[in-house]
């Protein structure tokens, strides 16, 4: 494990578990839920997950881009489609001073995807920017993708923020029901709102790549910034989770099987695909001088 320190705050990541994070912390206030801490749990008991090369589900046992067909397999026990890439079930190797982490995945490879990766973690007193890079090392092109899925702790005085223009409804196996996004008007989340009491598992398109979370006293409020993830990813099961997830992305889930393929990119060999995200918070304020 690897631990990054600024100040008072504080990141733990997991190379051997996929390059994820562990946990985040300001002080002893969880900005991520915490990792469980047993890896037998899987890597989505962690803090956050990295996406690479595709985010979420690939239908109808792979893709077809330019006249030819991809397969692709399953790669989680109990899921009928490919899920989330392969990046988060791979060993990253690593180099790290106090506070940044700079891992290197060498030939991750799905069905026809074939790859290199590099993330950096970079802590700050009150920020953690993570930036992630992908190229192609097929000899074809092909439609890469990545994203990011933090973990944030719900409780009752949760609220979310966030701008998009459109959504897609879900279908009972988790894939869009619809090959366009519909118009969200009116936006549930255009000003602090709750999350659903029941589950929620959507996609937004036209996300404007800015997020605000607001907690309880038990948790850190945050600001989420993104630099070339432009869909965002809604998930809870219910308000009786202690979680919920906000993932910024490059595209909807099964974008690979919607028209157009939308916000996929056609890389060639060697051709990069790059983006980044920010949490910032409030730092804790200094302990006030006490004058004799």
């Amino acid at each position: 494990m690897i631990t990054l320190t600024a100040g008072t705050a504080k990141a733990q990541i997991l190379p051997d578990m996929g390059g994820g994070l562990a946990g985040l912390w300001q002080g002893d206030r969880p900005i991520l839920r915490p990792w469980s801490g047993n890896p037998d749990d899987g890597p989505f008991a962690l803090a956050c997950n990295l996406l690479l090369p595709f985010s979420n589900r690939i239908s109808h046992g792979g893709f077809t881009f330019k006249g030819q067909h991809h397969p692709i397999a399953p790669n989680l026990p109990g899921e009928p489609f490919p899920i989330h890439g392969d990046a988060f079930q791979r060993i990253w190797t690593h180099h790290s001073t106090q506070a940044t982490a700079d891992l290197t995945l060498t030939r991750g490879s799905i069905g026809p995807f074939l790859y290199d990766a590099q993330a950096r973690y970079a802590l700050a007193p009150n920020a953690l920017t993570i930036t992630l890079s992908l190229t192609n090392r097929a000899t074809q092109t092909l439609p890469y993708g990545l994203g990011l899925h933090p973990w944030f702790p719900r409780d009752a005085a949760t609220r979310l923020q966030f701008h998009a223009t459109g959504c897609w409804p879900e279908t009972a196996q988790h894939l869009p029901a619809t090959q366009a996004p519909l118009p969200l008007h009116p936006n549930p989340w255009a000003d602090p709102a709750p999350l659903p009491d029941a589950w929620i598992n959507q996609g937004f398109s036209g996300w404007d790549s800015h997020a605000r979370i607001t907690q309880g006293p038990a948790a850190t409020s945050l600001n989420l910034t993104a630099t070339g993830l432009t869909t965002a990813l809604l998930y809870s099961p219910s308000a009786t989770a202690d979680f919920f997830c906000f993932e910024p992305v490059t595209h909807p889930v099964d974008a690979h099987n919607l028209r157009g393929q939308p916000g996929l990119a056609a890389l060639a060999q060697d051709a990069n695909l790059n983006a980044s995200l920010t949490l910032t918070w409030a730092a804790e304020a200094p302990n006030p001088k006490v004058t004799p």
